[in-house]
């Protein structure tokens, strides 16, 4: 069984990071969303709303892909995630340009941890290349319109959220 993980921080997840997820469902048999706790970014959601929002919609691409997906919280080593899962692929998606130097480097260190372990980049659809996690937040906090970034579920939560705060 080919399992692979894609991590992230998903906070929030956005149509960018579902564009990866069901284009890697077509790499593996089993993906393992690894959601990352790292404290040291400050997440706008808790933990726990961060793998429920994953875990919906990844039910959604599931139905439609019919291949199997766990989201799996961690707050280890990415690679030590990765040997945690059974993953033999790591999955990361790729914007522009400036990301692939940091994951570039992120590789190298991977590689010197656990050889045995590939990493897959995937470019991002191009309707896609622009969103990131940070600025949804920044638009929806100044109260701008991010249905085009991010799944309508997600959506609402960045709603409820800047009202509350």
């Amino acid at each position: 069984m080919r399992i692979g993980l894609y991590p992230g921080t998903f906070d929030p997840i956005t149509l960018g990071h579902t564009d990866i997820i069901q284009r890697a469902m077509a790499l593996v048999d089993r993906l393992v969303i690894g959601v990352a706790i790292n404290r040291d970014k400050g997440p706008l959601f808790p933990l726990e709303e961060r793998v429920a929002m994953v875990q919906a919609e990844c039910a959604a691409i599931t139905a439609k892909t019919g291949g199997e997906i766990v989201v799996h919280p961690f707050e280890n080593l990415l690679i030590d995630c990765a040997r945690d899962v059974g993953a033999g692929v790591i999955i990361r998606g790729l914007r522009a340009v400036a990301d692939f130097e940091y994951e570039f480097q992120m590789v190298g260190m991977n590689r010197a941890l656990d050889s045995s372990i590939e990493t897959v980049f995937l470019m991002a659809d191009a309707r896609r290349q622009a969103i990131a996690s940070k600025l949804v937040k920044e638009i929806a906090r100044l109260g701008g319109d991010v249905s085009k970034f991010v799944p309508d579920p997600v959506r609402e939560a960045l709603k409820a959220k800047y009202r509350q705060g």
